[in-house]
């Protein structure tokens, strides 16, 4: 299946597996890219530059395939040595980053200078058209139903895609919801060039991540994800678990006064890592998409994204070719 994203990303499946803290080693990297996906690093799981270099290395080690690193932009009082993350992708030969959170555009003269094609996370049609316009070569649009932040519109994927699709000339991935093969024919129906899956490749046989947690994915059902940060404009779609109830609680009593250090000890990186890498399960909140319903085994990257392909296949040439005969 060729479309915009696989020309662009020269990858052989329109799959990304988006940038997961805490769980976007080179270890999943490599199996996705090897799978004929894009794997991504996330940049800022590797404490400093010097760290992501080498997890860079290690994931050279791994695979021959295109890979790429995400790089999420805090709060100007929280931002990490950005130049130098940059300086360690570039000179680590790393050609694609994920970008996400605060918008990129100072960083990207030095990344397009290198030959660096950006893709930016977006959660609405106005930020996607500031993506376009800053340069960026093409957007992952996160749904309402996404793992991690949704932003504050609440808009779903069945009318965020087409709209940006009405608005964009950039190619764009869909992302949030996505599982199956179902999901990669939606969004190209919905005119996206391809599927971004979080939640769904850390149920993988190589996600780093503690069994506990690919088990959770397993028996957890759509109904079971949460809204937390709301308060604080800052909106985080979780998997419920006991610290996630304890937060809700917390910001049921505080409304609109609520501070992040009232929660903080419930959504800290160094508590979220005892959940995904010690499988605490109650230790923190951990970001979850709805798809969690749609999340029923533990297979290998290239079982999972083989299975999309083969069922992509079949749903275009059988299930649609036969409803326009008919």
């Amino acid at each position: 299946m060729r479309t915009r994203i696989t020309e662009l990303f020269g990858i052989k499946h329109p799959i990304i597996q988006g940038g997961m803290h805490h769980v976007g080693y080179a270890e999943m990297a490599a199996a996705v890219s090897n799978a004929g996906g894009l794997g991504i690093i996330t940049g800022l799981t590797q404490r400093t530059p010097e760290d992501l270099a080498r997890e860079i290395d290690r994931c050279r080690d791994m695979t021959d395939q295109p890979f790429g690193v995400n790089l999420t932009f805090l709060p100007s009082f929280a931002a990490p040595p950005y130049p130098e993350y940059i300086r360690a992708i570039i000179e680590g030969g790393v050609r694609i980053v994920e970008t996400a959170g605060r918008n990129p555009e100072q960083y990207l003269p030095a990344l397009k200078a290198n030959g660096v094609k950006v893709i930016h996370k977006c959660t609405s049609v106005r930020h996607s058209l500031t993506a376009e316009r800053i340069g960026c070569d093409a957007v992952s649009v996160d749904g309402f139903e996404c793992g991690g932040h949704p932003g504050e519109d609440d808009i779903p994927n069945m009318i965020l895609l087409p709209r940006v699709a009405e608005e964009l000339r950039i190619p764009f991935v869909a992302s949030g919801g996505m599982a199956d093969a179902r999901s990669l024919v939606a969004a190209l129906a919905l005119g996206a060039d391809g599927i971004n899956m979080g939640t769904r490749f850390i149920a993988t046989q190589e996600a780093p991540a503690h069994d506990n947690v690919k088990r959770a994915l397993v028996a957890a059902n759509e109904l079971q994800t949460r809204l937390i940060m709301r308060p604080l404009r800052n909106t985080e779609r979780v998997l419920t678990n006991a610290a996630v109830e304890q937060i809700l609680v917390i910001e049921r009593e505080n409304g609109a006064a609520t501070a992040i250090e009232d929660i903080r000890h419930l959504v800290a990186g160094s508590e979220n890592r005892r959940v995904l890498q010690d499988g605490v399960m109650d230790a923190a909140a951990w970001s979850c998409g709805m798809v969690a319903g749609l999340i029923h085994d533990i297979p290998t990257c290239k079982e999972l994204i083989d299975r999309i392909m083969q069922g992509a296949e079949e749903i275009i040439r059988r299930r649609l070719e036969a409803l326009l005969a008919a």
